[in-house]
């Protein structure tokens, strides 16, 4: 697939820089595939829309506080964006600018740099927790005044460089209205790198890491549908169905662990790995019914699983038809939910 198809304009003014005041106050744009019936409704109406009994699935991760802004020995100002702990005494992997002038070995506060990954990533040594800033998405240029405005309602653990932001719509009060069960995956910045190759299956996608209760993953594959908030629900579920199958019909590969392609360890109690499934049209969904996301950019790999799960004329289409509805796109903009 030519990554042509995932371009689009977008008015800059669409680009919510801002949560609205009530986080269930967001429009939420419907789309049966069915019927091919659009409604536009208030994102507080989504337990109307689901009259079909769906166990809704949520990504509990919570973002870490990862910008930490440092000064260099020379004075100079640097940067350092947490990505993912790696490692004991403190290893992590992270975005480091400028860059070019950083060497190994130097010290940035409680930041020593160690070895330069290339593409400006670093593995690096932290002293003590993660204390910088909420690492919003830089076309976010407006100064965020609660930062937990970019957690959701039920963020419990901590290890995302980005929010999963589908989910920054739902309140306590309509989280408790539904069917509710909770997988985590730990959101990593390739997921939102632009693909830059010609063609989609040129553009190396990198891994990130998850974690599903036993019983949770055994009532998410039971259940009759299943609506699938965000992404990276959408990543967690449809790694765990493709691996189950494996087991189910005894192919190579059933008995090793996602994480490693070694033996599952039977003491551990979690199904958790690391998982680089890229999804893009064509892709056959085994375990999501539904989809609820919000608006995503051009050229990303985000965009690509919409387009797998919708179609990609039919995602154009609605697209086209969020902007002509002045609909408020990307992390603190509004949600679709495809039926």
């Amino acid at each position: 697939m030519e990554t042509s198809a995932l371009e689009y304009h977008l008015p800059p003014e669409l680009i919510a820089q801002r949560p609205v005041e009530r986080r269930d106050e967001s429009r939420l744009l419907v789309y049966d595939r069915q019927s091919g019936e659009v409604r536009h409704r208030r994102f507080s109406e989504l337990e109307e829309e689901l009259s079909s009994g769906e166990l809704v699935v949520v990504n509990q991760t919570r973002v870490i506080p990862a910008r930490l802004r440092l000064r260099r020995p020379s004075g100079g100002d640097a940067e350092v964006l947490l990505l993912e702990h790696v490692g004991p005494d403190g290893i992590w992997e992270g975005l480091a600018r400028p860059s070019r002038k950083l060497r190994r070995g130097e010290r940035l506060g409680p930041v020593e740099l160690l070895e330069p990954l290339g593409e400006g990533r670093w593995r690096l040594r932290l002293e003590g927790e993660p204390a910088g800033e909420t690492p919003l998405p830089p076309y976010i240029t407006e100064a965020l005044e609660d930062p937990e405005r970019y957690q959701t309602v039920f963020a419990r653990h901590e290890g995302s460089a980005a929010a999963p932001t589908a989910g920054l719509h739902f309140t306590p009060e309509l989280l408790g209205r539904l069917d509710v069960e909770r997988v985590t995956l730990h959101v990593g910045l390739d997921t939102f790198r632009p693909v830059e190759a010609e063609t989609l299956e040129e553009h190396p996608i990198h891994t990130e890491r998850y974690e599903v209760e036993p019983a949770a993953w055994e009532r998410i594959r039971a259940t009759e549908r299943v609506l699938a908030v965000g992404t990276t629900t959408v990543r967690v579920l449809e790694t765990l169905a493709s691996n189950r199958l494996l087991q189910a019909l005894g192919l190579p590969g059933a008995a090793v662990s996602e994480a490693s392609g070694r033996p599952r360890d039977p003491s551990n109690t979690l199904l958790q790995g690391r998982t680089g499934l890229f999804i893009t049209p064509g892709f056959e969904f085994r375990r999501v019914d539904s989809l609820l996301t919000n608006f995503h950019l051009p050229r990303s790999t985000l965009l690509a699983l919409v387009m797998a799960f919708a179609g990609v004329e039919e995602t154009r289409r609605l697209y086209e038809l969020a902007i002509g509805e002045r609909y408020r796109f990307y992390s603190f903009g509004d949600a679709m939910l495809i039926r």
